[in-house]
């Protein structure tokens, strides 16, 4: 039967690397699917991993009908056994309910990756909606890791290098550049709790997570 699956997990686990995994092994089967993107850090229109792969994309632009879409090029003679979706958080919640249809209606395959919180550990409005509507969901198994070297669970942003929790939701920026000036992070729960980024922290200096202990 087919799916709407919602892959998840932080910031830099490896979740468009994977979306581009799955690409190559269905193409390399004689299978066609079409790619659906939106606000990626290659530029409108592309679906890129931070290893360097990148490949073309639909640009999932507010208000684009995305079961309307398929049907078109279905319409249109064109081949189309999956989709793709990658930063799925940044769609609409009618927008994840056409990639439901599309799976309902014309039993396609859709594969939906994306981030579940954003920087203040809210929920995007799309993957709430994934989280409402999936068949199956998976979370990632490639570990993102805090400054500290444990697990990484929260996505921040930064401005000059200090976190902020206060701003619009979706602000382009760089997880690769923190001390940009619009820039992200991965923490762990506790750091995150306590403002804590790899840019606010002193080389050698004692952390307030270890406390002393008299002999």
């Amino acid at each position: 039967m087919p799916e709407l699956v919602f892959f998840s997990g932080t910031m830099d686990c490896g979740k468009s690397t994977l979306a581009l995994q799955i690409e190559h092994n269905r193409s390399s089967r004689g299978l066609q699917g079409l790619i659906f993107a939106r606000d990626d850090r290659a530029g409108e229109g592309k679906l890129s991993s931070r290893l360097g792969l990148v490949t073309d994309a639909v640009e999932a632009a507010p208000g684009l009908d995305l079961y309307a879409y398929v049907v078109r090029e279905l319409s249109q003679g064109g081949k189309v056994d999956y989709l793709i979706v990658d930063e799925a958080q940044f769609l609409a919640p009618e927008q994840i309910d056409q990639l439901a249809r599309v799976v309902d209606d014309l039993e396609l395959d859709v594969f939906a990756f994306g981030i579940t919180t954003d920087f203040r550990t809210k929920l995007f409005p799309g993957s709430q909606r994934l989280i409402e509507l999936a068949d199956r969901i998976e979370t990632l198994q490639v570990e993102a890791m805090c400054w500290c070297g444990a697990r990484a669970t929260h996505n921040a942003r930064t401005v000059n290098g200090r976190m902020v929790v206060e701003g619009e939701q979706v602000v382009v920026g760089d997880v690769n550049s923190p001390a940009a000036e619009v820039g992200y992070e991965v923490l762990c729960r506790r750091h995150h709790r306590r403002r804590m980024t790899s840019g606010t922290v002193l080389p050698g200096a004692l952390s307030p997570d270890v406390l002393p202990v008299g002999e």
